[in-house]
């Protein structure tokens, strides 16, 4: 009781002065002040960002259980939900100075979207409806004029994971539901260090370490091993219109409930190869190819993800997703049918999901956004109507309560911040 208690005051406080790190805008909290000192002007330049995002994936099937299979985002059919109500207070890093540059990130965001972001020990246990909260940034940033010229950035707390195109910020991704790749084979959340070492202009070298994909310490951890990330990130190739990074996670992931022991030993490897090209100055293509594999639970999953992206008029952007995804045991592709019961599947305990049997999914995504600032440039307002279809490519039939090979569906969501 006493855990749960200091949990919610934990929250509580996080609330009140935090919100999301990566929103597309944020106000001053204080206006500057010309022959301030350094710290002054340090405190001086901290933002506060907000946002409001809801949205609704149809299902002109209607499955009998109300489970959009395959989406998490979206997961109930023909309902509307609050997705994210969610603040950001925070001072950015000079990424590019040849000096010292600190900073931070404080974030919480309510709504449904919390279910699957949770950290075991700090906020899974505090709330059982769907919708819930969470510290989604609680770290400190900086750049450090260390090892090379260009120096390092390092970034230590309650962490997004950085695997993937597709962000928990909504602003971050082109569409309101995710892809398969993006749900079941990127991890979400962490608390530990990310650095970005700087080599060249042209390499960066990605490090990582900590606890495991959304666990704490002690008890809250489900097995008592780190997890870490190794990669390297390919910059201003091809005449500055094409970015390669490739990104490896290794260490233990399942839990001693599920595995005993062997749990501490038996490695989850997350392999990630992500490919931007900016075609022209309106249309993007990106490309993401993905390969995990997990001795506990001798299961492994191969993707790929193409993505296109066109800013045909003035506030106007065109987005296109197609992926294969294949789940070759059927133990990753799963559906969680209780309020927390993603969180509970993380720690090890028992709880009821819908799966399938080993499948390779196709699923192909069509959408727009419109986007506008609101007035005086303080805030925006975004709208993204997306259309959806999924469909096994081996015979299975894992949609609509089991009964179909393929599902179509259709919604999207609204954004309004500052």
């Amino acid at each position: 009781m006493q855990k749960r208690k200091l949990s919610l005051i934990f929250l509580a406080v996080t609330c009140i002065i935090s919100s999301v790190g990566n929103a597309h805008a944020a106000i001053n909290l204080f206006a500057a002040q010309p022959g301030a000192s350094e710290f002054e002007q340090w405190w001086r330049s901290i933002t506060l960002a907000g946002r409001i995002d809801g949205g609704i994936m149809a299902n002109p099937a209607r499955p009998d259980n109300g489970i959009n299979f395959g989406d998490f985002i979206g997961d109930h059919a023909n309902q509307v939900q609050l997705n994210q109500f969610a603040l950001t207070l925070a001072r950015a890093i000079d990424t590019t100075s040849n000096d010292y540059s600190f900073g931070f990130t404080l974030e919480a965001s309510y709504g449904s979207d919390s279910r699957y972001y949770h950290l075991l020990g700090i906020s899974d246990r505090a709330f059982n409806a769907r919708y819930q909260i969470i510290p989604s940034h609680a770290q400190v940033d900086a750049h450090l004029p260390w090892l090379t010229k260009l120096g390092i950035d390092m970034h230590a707390g309650i962490l997004q994971a950085p695997m993937g195109p597709e962000a928990f910020d909504p602003n971050a991704r082109p569409f309101y539901t995710f892809s398969y790749t993006g749900q079941y084979s990127v991890p979400f959340q962490h608390i530990g260090m990310m650095t970005t070492i700087h080599v060249t202009p042209m390499i960066d070298v990605l490090t990582g370490i900590d606890t495991g994909n959304q666990t704490t310490f002690g008890n809250s951890d489900n097995n008592n091993k780190p997890a870490g990330y190794a990669g390297i990130a390919l910059n201003n190739l091809a005449d500055g219109k094409l970015t390669i990074t490739e990104l490896s996670r290794f260490g233990p992931e399942d839990s001693r409930l599920v595995l005993g022991r062997e749990a501490n030993s038996a490695m989850r490897f997350w392999n990630d190869i992500l490919a931007v090209y900016k075609v022209t100055p309106t249309i993007t293509v990106t490309g993401e190819f993905n390969y995990l594999h997990d001795d506990g639970l001798r299961a492994d999953t191969e993707s790929f993800v193409s993505y296109l992206s066109w800013n045909f008029a003035k506030n106007f952007t065109f987005n296109y997703r197609g992926e294969i995804y294949r789940d070759n045991t059927g133990q990753m592709v799963v559906n969680f049918l209780t309020n927390e019961g993603y969180m509970n599947g993380i720690a090890g305990r028992s709880t009821p999901t819908e799966s399938a049997p080993p499948t390779t999914y196709g699923a192909m995504t069509l959408g727009v956004t419109y986007r506008t600032s609101l007035a005086k440039d303080l805030g925006y307002f975004a709208i993204r109507p997306e259309i959806r279809f999924d469909r096994s490519l081996n015979g299975t039939t894992p949609f609509n309560d089991e009964r179909n090979s393929g599902m179509f569906t259709f919604g999207g969501d609204a954004m309004i911040g500052f």
